[in-house]
């Protein structure tokens, strides 16, 4: 797999066959090892390692509505609270991060309502917060910590 612009994390890779899958500690399984599984993993471990997310809290392909059909998250972080506090949409390596992806998550947020957004193709990390009065998006120059998030 393709390296990204993100730390290097240690992960269990299985082979079945032709096909590789990669073990998903938050899922407790096997999944298949796709360029876009490969992003979402290391961005999990980014959260949990490097930012300070608690892995309990985090939820990955957790199925929602939206105008009546199922939809899938990527990664979404919760408070302690049980809220969801962070939406994380995941995008192959060579999936350019453009408007269309950014009317993605806009649109799954009209449901959610999480303050942070962030949108990653493994090489390109945009994260924006939603402000709830203005009900416009503001970009930072950074992924949150948990502590950043719990403080806000």
């Amino acid at each position: 797999m393709k390296a990204l612009n993100l730390p290097t994390y240690s992960f269990s890779i299985k082979s079945e066959g032709d096909r590789s899958h990669i073990f998903d500690s938050i899922r407790k399984k096997y999944v298949a090892l796709t360029p876009e599984e490969w992003v979402r993993q290391h961005f999990i471990m980014y959260l949990v390692q490097d930012r300070g997310f608690p892995s309990s809290l985090i939820s990955v392909e957790k199925e929602f509505s939206f105008n009546r059909m199922k939809k899938r998250t990527d990664i979404l972080a919760h408070n302690r609270q049980g809220d969801p506090v962070m939406l994380v949409e995941c995008k192959a390596p060579d999936v350019p991060v453009n408007a269309a992806v950014f009317d993605q998550i806009g649109l799954y947020n009209l449901t959610l309502n999480v303050p942070w957004l962030i949108v990653t193709n493994g090489m390109k990390h945009y994260c924006c917060r939603f402000d709830p009065i203005t009900k416009g998006y503001g970009f930072t120059d950074h992924i949150p910590a948990w502590a950043e998030i719990q403080e806000s």
